[in-house]
């Protein structure tokens, strides 16, 4: 999605174009130092939306890969779950080698 301010500051720009071009044609200094002002302007305008796309872009690659990450995590939990639901005893042994070696650690101090 193309910024308003690209396409004002790309339209103010091509104005100030040809109104500093008008300017030198006819010799007008006013019109010339106005034209180039106008055309700085909209050149001003044109990077300050071009930055405003970098950012939304940015923001919405960031929104995507940590819905990515979310959805992996809770596939993986979701497995680790059918896992312990499927070997019951499994879980069990294996809470009750961590509790032992806990255990042994702390008998240890």
């Amino acid at each position: 999605m193309v910024d308003t301010d690209r396409i004002t500051g790309a339209a103010r720009e091509l104005g100030g174009k040809v109104q500093g071009a008008v300017g030198d044609a006819v010799g007008s200094n006013r019109h010339s130092v106005e034209g180039r002002l106008r055309e700085a302007q909209g050149t001003a305008e044109t990077l300050y939306g071009q930055a405003k796309d970098a950012v939304r872009h940015a923001a919405d690659e960031v929104s995507d890969r940590a819905a990515e990450a979310y959805d992996r995590s809770r596939h993986a939990a979701w497995e680790g779950h059918q896992a312990s639901v499927a070997w019951p005893h499994a879980s069990l042994i294996l809470a009750g080698l961590v509790g032992f070696g806990l255990g042994f650690l702390v008998s240890r101090l």
